[in-house]
């Protein structure tokens, strides 16, 4: 007899061959194949032409009323006849399928399903299908390895065998409470529906278990990092706010209650696992460096972890800057893949032994001969480029640190609870004081002209400019041409500036020195590609022209403005487009609308869906088979508090109610384990 834990190769059929190409779609066992839903559904179901629209998908059941006849247009060909339907004749024309004349005779009664045109009385067949088959007719995602039909084959195969077996993993409890159908039924009706509402309401009660499974694999993930000893860290409390004292600014409200959302978590005996969100330029480092600072005089070390060299570079500089500044003996050490052998083993020996405070680098820092003496935080700037996977690498480098991640890139709540739903939130929702709003404004490349004049006042005002290339096409050559091209106007346009130009193809060496002749002022115009996006600091840098703005996403617009307005002069992000869509229009009016990423975040996922807003690979966002967690954001919130209540429930892994889930639960937390 078959089990629901079966590999899927016990079904008839499921060779080698086939097994790889059911493993390639994550089907592994026969609860994996039967939990394999459609995402759509055919109408089978018959109608009259009097019924139908013109452009309508439909199935049109009647007699065969004249000879089929086929006619060859060399490859090609088109086979007609004719079908009566209630008194009413069609025309039923099908291409490039000849035989299906030897299958249809006048008088046969047949059903075909295939596109109407109401002008011509006439239909463009699909298929033959069978005038007693189902009225919605499954569609599955398939590969080119695995058809849909072969797919269709073996659920049938399967249900037939498991029927019935399948306990449900949301609690009565919760059945009852939102009007969900029991897991059985629920399976029955999303692969063999017997009308449009049977399938609404399996797709509603399967988009509640898929949620539900996943925020409580969070959640379990979330209790074994807390109950994973992590260490108190005994910090002084008078050292730090001298610290906070010694800073040439005052916090704002926001950077003040995040820091002491940090710190209580530090002083807590359990492993922090916390997100920093901050929107571009709202101050996260300091809180950071807060944050290190703690950890430094509790007698630990910090690392902190950047997504590029040359950001890692900048953080080293002004942590350094910092603490100097604040006269506090704080040692700041940069490991990055360029040191040299010599001095990578001295660096080595000094944050073994303890003599190194602070430790910035890339991933470099994963490194196995890279050993702290006793590693108490570690930060991650920007989040989503690093995985799951390379944070708890970062992790076992050290007795359990406390991790901070942070982000400039702004989640919107749809995400923050999908894909960061293991971690604790931190938000700073307010821009340092004395920030002046970057202008944006949005002009066609007719009206270039007239901006370069503008750009020209600015820089004998003393500004400097960006201006930023688009990518052409997935391909680094056209990027760095596309760049070159403008290098070389903007030297023509502007002959009495020092002109630069950055892009992908460029070292790091010669990228670190264009980036520092631009910020002491020797470049006044760097023109670059998208590697200038996140985190370079320039503070006179005051205008950001975007060329071909409409090839970007909005996400990478806004940090590409957020380059500009550090310093104390108005700065302006100029996006030079001639969109041609309704989708590239709207994008360009959010970023004129407002300069609150959160907002924008916002925005974007209304626009495009949740799609690949952070990445999905890098950002561990979990693709959902049935439920959107855009369209059916309330459910997912649903979904999370009763995970949440579930957990926090006194053993209530031992109840009988949630035995099913239980034992689902650990078969497959492994799998599940780390979402990228």
């Amino acid at each position: 007899m078959i089990t629901l834990t079966d590999n899927v190769d016990v079904l008839p059929g499921v060779g080698p061959k086939r097994l790889t190409a059911l493993h390639d779609i994550d089907i592994f066992t026969i609860e994996d194949l039967i939990d394999y839903f459609p995402f759509r559904y055919e109408d089978l179901g018959e109608r009259l032409p009097s019924e139908t629209l013109d452009g309508d998908k439909v199935t049109f059941k009647g007699v065969v009323s004249t000879p089929p006849i086929v006619n060859r247009f060399g490859k090609r060909s088109q086979t007609r006849f004719g079908l009566l339907i209630d008194h009413e004749n069609i025309r039923v024309s099908f291409f490039n399928q000849p035989w299906i004349a030897q299958n249809v005779e006048v008088g046969q009664e047949v059903a075909v399903y295939g596109t109407y045109d109401a002008v011509k009385a006439g239909l463009t067949g699909i298929k033959m299908i069978q005038a007693s088959i189902d009225a919605l007719s499954p569609i599955y995602p398939a590969t080119k390895q695995i058809s849909a039909k072969t797919i269709r084959h073996l659920i049938e195969l399967a249900w037939s065998e498991v029927r019935g077996h399948a306990d449900s993993l949301v609690p009565k409890v919760l059945r009852d409470k939102y009007r969900l159908l029991d897991r059985n039924t629920q399976i029955e009706s999303m692969h063999f529906p017997s009308d449009t509402d049977h399938a609404k309401s399996a797709r509603r009660s399967a988009a509640f278990e898929e949620f539900f499974v996943f925020q409580m694999r969070l959640q379990l993930l979330k209790l074994a990092d807390q109950n994973f000893a992590g260490e108190s860290v005994i910090y002084n409390e008078t050292a730090l706010a001298t610290f906070e004292n010694s800073l040439p600014f005052k916090l704002t409200p926001a950077q003040t209650k995040v820091i002491q959302e940090i710190l209580q978590d530090q002083k807590r005996p359990r492993h922090m696992n916390r997100l920093l969100q901050g929107d571009v330029g709202s101050g996260k480092t300091v809180v950071a460096a807060m944050a290190m600072y703690a950890v430094i005089t509790a007698g630990m070390q910090a690392a902190m972890m950047a997504p590029t060299e040359i950001l890692a570079q900048q953080h080293a500089i002004n942590l350094a800057n910092m603490f100097d500044q604040a006269g506090l003996s704080v040692r700041v050490e940069l490991l990055t893949s360029g040191l040299k052998a010599a001095q990578r083993r001295h660096l080595l020996e000094d944050l073994s032994n303890g003599d190194i405070d602070i430790l910035v680098g890339t991933h470099a820092l994963l490194q196995p001969d890279v050993a702290f003496h006793h590693l108490g935080l570690a930060v991650i700037d920007e989040q989503h480029r690093f995985g799951v996977n390379q944070r708890a690498k970062l992790r076992e480098n050290g007795v359990n640190p406390d991790i901070l991640a942070m982000t400039a890139t702004p989640i919107p709540r749809t995400l923050a609870i999908t894909a960061y739903g293991e971690m604790d939130v931190s938000v700073i929702d307010q821009l340092p004081a004395g920030r002046k709003i970057i202008q944006t404004r949005k002009i066609s490349h007719s009206q270039l002209d007239q901006t370069l004049r503008f750009v020209r006042q600015e820089l004998e005002d003393g500004a400097q400019v960006y201006v930023v290339t688009p990518l052409i096409e997935e391909s680094e050559a056209l990027d760095v041409q596309n760049a070159q091209a403008m290098y070389e106007a903007m030297k023509l346009e502007f002959p009495d500036s020092q002109v630069g130009l950055l892009h992908g193809r460029l070292s790091n060496d010669e990228k670190k020195s264009l980036m520092a002749d631009f910020k002491a002022n020797r470049i006044q115009i760097l023109v670059a590609t998208t590697v200038i996006e996140v985190g370079v600091d320039v503070p006179n840098a005051s205008i950001m022209l975007i060329m071909d703005a409409d090839r970007f996403g909005l996400a990478q617009l806004h940090q590409l403005r957020g380059r500009v307005g550090r310093g104390s002069r108005q700065s302006y992000a100029i996006l030079v487009a001639d969109p041609k869509t309704d989708y590239g229009r709207a994008r360009l009016d959010a970023m004129v609308s407002t300069t609150d990423g959160f907002v924008l975040a916002q925005k974007d996922l209304e626009l495009r869906g949740s799609g690949d807003i952070l990445g999905t690979k890098q950002a561990g966002v979990p693709e959902f088979a049935v439920g959107d967690p855009v369209k059916d954001l309330t459910m997912m919130t649903i979904a999370q508090q009763e995970a949440i209540d579930l957990v926090s429930q006194k053993n209530w892994d031992d109840q009988p109610e949630n035995k099913a889930l239980v034992t689902y639960l650990s078969r497959t937390m492994a799998r599940y384990r780390h979402f990228d």
